[in-house]
């Protein structure tokens, strides 16, 4: 083998500054199967279609089968991905009828292309004849190609970090991977008034990928009681209410939330009556399987209740977006629906 600086091209090696793996010219594997699972579920789950006929909803996703992985040899990246899916549509006549179905999607697949994918809508059989299954046969069918098709390029742009690892000059290779067509509605979530930052880099268990990340503390005044607030952020119709729009919310230990679009998610990991809350927090355009720790603390002060806020784990490049969010989409929203209004700290 060449020596050290008097690399031969014909040399499946590369020099690099720690010397191991070189380039990742070994034949390295990710696997991606549960990642894609919860990508996938989350990408269908409340996908909605209206027309004159009515609307109909992704309700349920009741089936992800399959597995997917990617491997880097020689410095190229190969995608392999087999699904088989099928979920549940409700809908709703605009004269209130509802109706139920299912669809079917069997040949997700690196060996197929999108537009050959075959999606299959049907009506439930004790189902009456409604003009709602041509809406999702159409518009619905549609909209599913675009979510599996944002689950590919998230699959080769999201997923794929660290798979190329840089070189002795410090430049990585580039992946050739293609990018994803779908854009996504990037509401930008976050808040407070009062914040301390501490930087860090963990990494993600996940992905094994170094994420340089933050924390912050807020804290906000609200004119209610701590009973109270603390119900603002479990019961699912007040969630509702103050994100103005469709929500998940299963109030329990281990329980999963999802809001404003599906654009946050998470679980819930603690949680004491009126006291406090702590969930695993993430905005939909982190970084794959990244998670903050988000903690609510309720104090009582007479009249008033004071919520202390900590966040642990946000992304350094999302710390301002973050705080900004929470101040606009949780206090400020929560304030404005239920006249919580108080002054700020």
């Amino acid at each position: 083998m060449a020596k050290w600086g008097e690399g031969d091209p014909r040399w499946i090696v590369e020099e690099r500054a720690d010397a191991t793996n070189v380039n990742n010219w070994h034949w390295t594997e990710r696997d991606a199967t549960n990642w894609s699972s919860d990508k996938l579920k989350f990408l269908l789950l409340g996908l909605s279609v209206e027309a004159e006929e009515g609307k109909c909803e992704v309700t349920e996703v009741s089936k992800v089968e399959g597995e997917a992985s990617i491997n880097n040899r020689k410095g190229k990246l190969i995608f392999f991905y087999e699904w088989n899916l099928k979920a549940i549509w409700t809908g709703k006549s605009k004269s209130g009828i509802k109706y139920k179905g299912t669809i079917e999607v069997p040949n997700l697949s690196d060996e197929n292309d999108m537009e050959d994918l075959d999606i299959s809508v049907m009506l439930n059989k004790d189902e009456p004849d409604t003009p709602l299954i041509n809406l999702m046969k159409t518009k619905g069918a549609e909209k599913i190609r675009e979510a599996l098709g944002s689950y590919v390029g998230l699959l080769k742009t999201e997923f794929t970090q660290g798979m190329i690892l840089p070189t002795a000059n410090g430049v990585a290779k580039p992946q050739s991977t293609s990018q994803s067509k779908a854009s996504q509605d990037k509401t930008q979530v976050c808040a407070v008034i009062s914040s301390s930052s501490s930087k860090a880099a963990p990494v993600n268990v996940n992905t094994g990928v170094k994420i340089p990340t933050c924390k912050f503390s807020m804290k906000e005044t609200f004119l209610t009681s701590p009973p109270e607030l603390y119900r603002v952020f479990l019961n699912q119709e007040m969630v509702q209410a103050f994100t103005h729009g469709p929500a998940t919310v299963d109030a329990e230990r281990g329980g999963k939330f999802r809001l404003l679009e599906g654009n946050v998610f998470g679980e819930f990991t603690e949680l004491v009556p009126d006291e406090k809350i702590v969930m695993k927090w993430r905005y939909n355009n982190w970084p794959c399987e990244h998670y903050a720790t988000v903690t609510l603390n309720f104090l009582d002060r007479s009249s008033e209740t004071e919520l202390k806020v900590e966040c642990r784990g946000v992304p350094d490049s999302q710390e301002e977006q973050t705080k900004e969010g929470w101040r606009r989409y949780y206090f400020e929203a929560i304030k404005q629906t239920f006249g919580y209004g108080a002054r700020l700290f």
